[in-house]
């Protein structure tokens, strides 16, 4: 089984995720998060330690329009994807590998078929 690590944002993407967890919603169990104040700050850096980890995905939970600290965020948040793909690109990684879509905070079902459908993509890649 595929694990993927997901960033996720404390005001906005966390609530989905445990409103998933409480409604007892099933996505795979390897899927493990960790929470930022804003999917913006994510760096590059900690995308590529992820993979260099081993874990076989990496999935941004992206505050989307909803940001409390930018307005900006989705279009920042875009461009470290952006540019996390060219290193990948340049080390010879599928960029599929890293996803991002904007998860509000009652989006629980969203969120589990963002990583169902994730974890699925990348089982039949190995």
């Amino acid at each position: 089984m595929s694990s993927i690590l997901v960033f996720s944002t404390e005001k906005i993407s966390d609530p989905a995720i445990d409103l998933a967890g409480l409604l007892k919603q099933h996505y795979p169990p390897t899927v493990y998060t960790i929470s930022v104040p804003c999917s913006s700050g994510i760096k590059p850096a900690w995308i590529m330690h992820a993979f260099e980890k081993g874990f076989d995905g990496v999935f941004i939970a992206a505050d989307g329009t909803d940001c409390p600290f930018s307005e900006t965020c989705t279009e920042k948040t875009a461009e470290i994807v952006a540019r996390t793909h060219e290193i990948m690109e340049e080390k010879g990684m599928d960029k599929a590998r890293l996803r991002m879509a904007a998860i509000c905070s009652v989006c629980s079902q969203a969120f589990v078929k963002q990583v169902s459908g994730f974890s699925e993509y990348l089982e039949g890649s190995d």
